[in-house]
C-alpha cells in the first residue's frame, strides 16, 4: 500500500507582501485585509474536514492582525517562519536576513509559546547564507526550493556556479528541504497585480487550476509508492468564494484518491522514517 502524503500550506501574508513592495494605497492595503475574512472561511473548512495544515506567517501579520493569527494557532495548525517584513532574503545581506529570522521567531514564540521548526522564504528566493542561518537558529526544515516534486531531500550548502566551468556541488546539510513549485501556488494563477514591472493577469479559471493541482497528486500516485506533495495557498487569494468551492472539491477528491493530509513538521518525520540516512540530490 502506498504512503502518499499531502501538505496544505498557507502563506498568511495579509498586507505584509503589499507593504514590502511599497503598495500602500488604501485599496492595496484592503486587499491584504481580505485575509481576515478569508482565514475564517479556510479555518472552518479545515476544521470540518479535520485537516492539519502548516501556515507560514510573517511577523508583520502576527503583530498587525493578532486575532486573525490567534485563530490559526487555536485551531491547532503548525506555524512556520516567513520572515518579518516579507522582504526577499537575497536582497537583505547577511545581517538583515538574520534580523528577519530572529524577529520572525520572536513574533511566533509570543503567539505559540514555541520556536518554529520550519521556514519558508518570502518569494522563495534564498540567499547564499540562508542555509547556514537556518541551521544556526535551530530550524529542522526549509520549504523554499524546487529540486524535486514528491520527495523531500537534504538541502545542500555552498554550491559553486561559475559560468564557464562545471558546477561544483556543495555538501548536504542536516536541514530537510520540503520542496515546492510555482505551478502549485495559487498566487501566480489567481492574483491580478499591476506594478512598474508590468501586469500579472491572474484571474485564471479556478476549476482548471485546481484540476491541475489534483492531477499532480494523481501522477505521484501512479508512479510513486511514497511521497509528500506540497500545495501553497494564500488566504487572501484562495479565500474568494468560487475558489473556496474548488479547494473543497480538491480536498474531497484527494482524500478519495488516497491522500493523507499532514503538517510539514509531520512530513519531515515521515521522511526521516522512510530515509533514516537522508536523501541526497547530489549527482
Amino acid at each position: 500500500m502506498a504512503d502518499l502524503f499531502v501538505c496544505l500550506t498557507f502563506d498568511h501574508d495579509n498586507t505584509s507582501s503589499m507593504i514590502s513592495r511599497d503598495f500602500t494605497t488604501p485599496t492595496a492595503i484592503s486587499r491584504g485585509d481580505f485575509g481576515i475574512a478569508a482565514t475564517a472561511r479556510i479555518l472552518k473548512l479545515l476544521n470540518d474536514e479535520r485537516i492539519p495544515t502548516t501556515w507560514f506567517i510573517p511577523g508583520h501579520t502576527i503583530d498587525s492582525y493578532p486575532s486573525c493569527v490567534a485563530a490559526v494557532h487555536a485551531s491547532g495548525h503548525e506555524i512556520g517562519n516567513h520572515g518579518w517584513t516579507h522582504r526577499v532574503p537575497s536582497t537583505l545581506g547577511p545581517e538583515g536576513e538574520e534580523e528577519e529570522l530572529v524577529r520572525g521567531n520572536e513574533s511566533i514564540i509570543r503567539l505559540t509559546g514555541r520556536a518554529p521548526r520550519g521556514y519558508r522564504s518570502p518569494a522563495w528566493d534564498l540567499s547564499p547564507v540562508s542555509i547556514d542561518l537556518l541551521l544556526k537558529h535551530g530550524f529542522a526544515y526549509d520549504s523554499s526550493m524546487m529540486g524535486h516534486d514528491y520527495l523531500p531531500y537534504q538541502a545542500r550548502n555552498g554550491d559553486k556556479t561559475p559560468l564557464l566551468e562545471p558546477m561544483i556541488f556543495g555538501p548536504d546539510t542536516p536541514l530537510v528541504e520540503m520542496p515546492i513549485s510555482w505551478s502549485l501556488d495559487d498566487h501566480p494563477h489567481f492574483e491580478y497585480m499591476r506594478s512598474p514591472a508590468g501586469i500579472m493577469p491572474g484571474n485564471m479559471n479556478a476549476r482548471m487550476v485546481i484540476e491541475n493541482f489534483i492531477n499532480e497528486f494523481r501522477y505521484m500516485k501512479k508512479h510513486y509508492k511514497w511521497g509528500v506533495l506540497t500545495y501553497t495557498f494564500h488566504p487572501h487569494v484562495i479565500g474568494r468564494g468560487h475558489r473556496m468551492l474548488m479547494l473543497e472539491h480538491m480536498i474531497t477528491t484527494l482524500r478519495a484518491e488516497g491522500a493523507t493530509f499532514i503538517t510539514m513538521e509531520a512530513g519531515v518525520e515521515e521522511y526521516r522514517r522512510k530515509f533514516p540516512n537522508g536523501l541526497s540530490l547530489r549527482p
